[in-house]
């Protein structure tokens, strides 16, 4: 009896297995559906364009951020008259498409309230070059991906497309590329570095040149921030914080202690007890400390700031968020 109920298990377990394949060979692939959504017809001929049908056809996990036709309509719009899929430069094209892409399925439900991941877009055409990140916020059933239209991102007007290799979300507008500036930008936890470097009087006096220079950053020329977030702004100019009474060209030498031009440099890059110089005028440096799992930079007064967010992609540069704000000499 026991053998015949263990011969009935198995039969039931090799049903059951056959019947999941079975459903999983059925279910459509992202490309199968944005094919039989007329909304998705300019996405499928860009697809075709650059050569990724198969990449998004196969096999693996993929979430797919889809913007509509209108949507590449703006787009193409926005980078002169009579652009259009057809006519778009294909390397332009791809390197957009694959910013929509990230290389593992994320479905909405499991999102939390603010995250980064890594989309499939490469920074530069190196070998094994890093991929550019995207910022993505929830709130309640609102997801917003690199902080919305206004700052070249999206937001998703239909989740949860469930294929055979992934997740598709429906976005209203094509999400740029970002810069460094844009993630700033994006992120809540960096809303007064924010402040800060856009100020044109007040408190923090005119930094517009310190504005400038960064977004002047470029892929061939980038840089890398050490970006303090809100906290460290609060503890370094309140009470007895060291940039209290700051006067305006302290607050930029400041702000340019936090930029080295050394390029775009990775936390994996990064050695123990490596010297970088800022951008300060003179060139002041800081120091790396590396620990067990851990990265701190030492400032001109041996204060650490540790790193807490590494390796935010951007298109001229990458951002490493950290949670002191570093001390020059002023």
């Amino acid at each position: 009896m026991k053998k015949f109920t263990r011969i009935i298990g198995i039969a039931f377990l090799a049903v059951s297995v056959l019947s999941c394949s079975d459903d999983n060979e059925s279910q459509p692939t992202i490309v199968d559906i944005a094919s039989s959504n007329a909304d998705f017809s300019t996405l499928v001929r860009a697809l075709e364009r650059t050569d990724l049908v198969e990449t998004l056809d196969g096999s693996g996990q993929f979430t797919v951020f889809a913007p509509t036709n209108e949507a590449f309509n703006t787009f193409f719009a926005s980078l002169g008259p009579g652009v259009t899929v057809e006519n778009v430069d294909a390397v332009v094209l791809k390197s957009i498409l694959l910013n929509h892409v990230i290389g593992s399925e994320i479905k909405s439900g499991a999102l939390p309230a603010a995250t980064y991941a890594s989309t499939l877009s490469p920074f530069n055409t190196s070998v094994n070059a890093p991929t550019i990140s995207m910022f993505v916020q929830k709130s309640g059933s609102v997801v917003t991906i690199n902080g919305g239209s206004a700052n070249g991102g999206a937001t998703v007007t239909s989740a949860d497309l469930d294929a055979s290799n992934g997740v598709i979300h429906v976005v209203g507008n094509v999400i740029a590329i970002p810069t460094i500036v844009n993630h700033v930008i994006a992120n809540p936890d960096f809303d007064t570095l924010q402040a800060v470097v856009t100020s044109t009087s007040g408190a923090f006096g005119d930094q517009s040149g310190v504005l400038n220079a960064l977004v002047g950053l470029t892929a061939a020329a980038p840089a890398t921030l050490f970006a303090p977030n809100n906290t460290a702004f609060t503890n370094a100019t309140t009470g007895t914080g060291f940039a209290v009474g700051a006067n305006a060209a302290q607050v930029s030498t400041v702000l340019q202690y936090h930029v080295t031009t050394a390029g775009n440099v990775r936390a994996n890059q990064l050695t123990n007890n490596q010297v970088v110089p800022m951008f300060t005028s003179p060139v002041q440096n800081v120091t790396v400390i590396l620990g067990t799992g851990t990265v701190d930079i030492r400032d001109t007064a041996t204060n650490l700031s540790r790193v807490f967010q590494a390796d935010i992609q951007a298109s001229n540069g990458v951002i490493h968020g950290v949670n002191r704000v570093l001390q020059p000499a002023l």
